[in-house]
């Protein structure tokens, strides 16, 4: 099962990409452990210093923006590709 995390303080933006993350989990009917971490001393310790932000499987795969479904999509296909 992926372990994907949500980065960000509950901003519009990172609303947005949760709402993508939802959806592209659906999109491939897959199982994942999908968390959003908004404490900021977290999200830092986490090795990420702008939000939104994105990590699957412990990795960061995006930092300070907003991805497209299409990016969530391949991000998440990458990541139980290697798992």
């Amino acid at each position: 099962m992926l372990s994907i995390k949500i980065l960000g303080p509950g901003c519009a933006n990172c609303e947005k990409l949760a709402k993508l993350v939802h959806e592209a989990v659906d999109f491939l009917n897959i199982d994942a452990d999908i968390s959003k971490v908004t404490d900021y001393a977290e999200i830092v310790e986490l090795g990420v210093m702008t939000t939104p932000g994105l990590i699957i499987n412990d990795e960061i795969v995006s930092s300070g923006r907003v991805l497209t479904i299409g990016e969530v999509t391949s991000l998440i296909t990458t990541a139980l590709n290697t798992a």
